[in-house]
C-alpha cells in the first residue's frame, strides 16, 4: 500500500484524464469494444474505428449477427486480424449467454480476452478493484519505485501485477486504472517525459537517481524476418480474381490477389507494377512484387480463387499490402 501514490494518481486524473467517448459510458459492450480495438493501436486511429463499429453494430447482438467478411472489412487498415476474428467470435458467446458477463473469471473466458483487457473491463465497467497492468502503468510503476525487473518477462507481470494489485482504489478502480493509462501516455512517456512537472517527482525513484532513461528495462527484442512475395492482379473483363487467406499464416480470413507460390512463374503478358514494395509489420519485415495481368479470355487460377466485379472491391476485407499495392493501378 501506497496511499500518497494512489491518492496523486487519483488527483491528477480528475484534473487531466482524457475526455474519450468510451468513457462516457458504462455499457460493458462499448468498453469490451474499445479495449480489443486499442490493442497494438493508438487512440488517434482506434477512435474512428471505435465510433464506426458503435454505429454499425450499436449492440452486442448486432456485431454476434454480422457476417464474418463485414466485420473483417470494418476491421481492415487496424492490423493484428485475429482481433477482429476473436471479437466476432467472443460476441456471438455474449450474444448466447444473453448479457455480458459481470465477473473477472467470465470476462477473462471471452475468447480474445487477456488478464489486462479483462481487468480494464471489470474494473471499468463493475466496479471490481483489479489493477491494469500495460506498457504505460510498467513504465510509471518501474521509474517511481526503481524496478529493474526487464519488461515483458513473466517475473516482471507477476511483479507489477502484485504491485500494482495493491495500489488500486477499492473505490475508484476506474479512475485508478485510466488514471495509470493517461498518466504513462501523456506526463511519464518513454522518451522525454515531463519529470519537472510531474506530481510524483519527489517521490520517484528514477527521478531523484538520475536513472529515468534507463527504466524500464526490457528484455531482448525479438528479430525481424524477411519475407518476400509476389501478386499477380488479373483482370479479364471487369472482373478480377481473389483468394481467401486460410489460417496457420498472417491475415487469416482477408482476401488477396493472385499469390504465386515459390518457384512459379509470372505469366507471360504481365507487367510488373513494383518490385521490392516495403510493408512493415511487428515482428517481419514484407517485400512485395506486384504484377498487373490482363488477358483475352479468362484464364485457369489455382483452387479457391473467386472472380468478382472490380466495382465490388471495396466488399472484401483485405491486407493493409494489398490496400497499399491496388493504389498503384487505380
Amino acid at each position: 500500500m501506497d496511499p500518497h501514490f494512489t491518492e496523486t494518481i487519483l488527483r491528477w486524473y480528475a484534473e487531466n484524464g482524457r475526455d474519450l467517448p468510451w468513457r462516457r459510458t458504462q455499457d460493458p459492450y462499448a468498453i469490451w469494444l474499445s479495449e480489443i480495438i486499442l490493442q497494438q493501436t493508438r487512440i488517434a486511429q482506434g477512435k474512428a474505428y471505435w465510433e464506426h463499429f458503435m454505429e454499425r453494430f450499436p449492440r452486442v447482438e448486432d456485431l454476434a449477427a454480422a457476417p464474418e467478411d463485414e466485420v473483417m472489412r470494418l476491421w481492415q487498415g487496424l492490423g493484428y486480424y485475429s482481433r477482429a476474428r476473436n471479437l466476432h467470435a467472443a460476441a456471438r458467446e455474449i450474444a448466447a449467454m444473453g448479457r455480458f458477463p459481470s465477473t473477472l473469471e467470465g470476462i477473462r473466458a471471452l475468447k480474445g480476452v487477456g488478464d489486462y483487457t479483462a481487468a480494464a473491463i471489470a474494473s471499468i465497467a463493475f466496479g471490481i478493484p483489479v489493477a491494469v497492468v500495460d506498457g504505460n502503468v510498467y513504465r510509471v510503476l518501474s521509474r517511481h519505485y526503481g524496478i529493474a525487473t526487464p519488461i515483458g518477462t513473466t517475473a516482471a507481470k507477476k511483479e507489477f501485477t502484485r504491485l500494482a494489485d495493491s495500489l488500486i482504489s477499492s473505490d475508484e478502480p476506474a479512475a485508478f486504472n485510466q488514471g495509470m493509462m493517461d498518466f504513462g501516455a501523456t506526463v511519464c512517456t518513454p522518451h522525454s517525459p515531463a519529470c519537472m512537472l510531474c506530481p510524483l517527482n519527489r517521490s520517484c525513484r528514477a527521478y531523484q537517481d538520475g536513472k529515468t532513461g534507463l527504466l524500464p528495462v526490457k528484455k531482448p527484442p525479438v528479430e525481424v524476418q524477411e519475407r518476400h512475395m509476389t501478386y499477380v492482379y488479373v483482370r479479364q473483363g471487369e472482373c478480377t480474381a481473389l483468394h481467401r487467406r486460410g489460417p496457420g499464416d498472417i491475415w487469416q480470413g482477408l482476401w488477396e490477389p493472385w499469390l504465386l507460390a515459390d518457384g512459379e512463374s509470372v505469366p507471360d503478358g504481365a507487367r510488373a507494377i513494383t518490385k521490392g514494395f516495403k510493408h512493415q509489420l511487428t515482428h517481419r519485415t514484407l517485400y512485395a512484387d506486384f504484377y498487373l495481368w490482363e488477358p483475352a479470355v479468362q484464364p485457369a487460377l489455382p483452387e479457391g480463387y473467386r472472380w468478382i466485379r472490380e466495382s465490388d472491391l471495396d466488399r472484401y476485407g483485405k491486407p493493409r499490402l494489398f490496400e497499399r499495392l491496388l493504389e498503384k493501378i487505380r
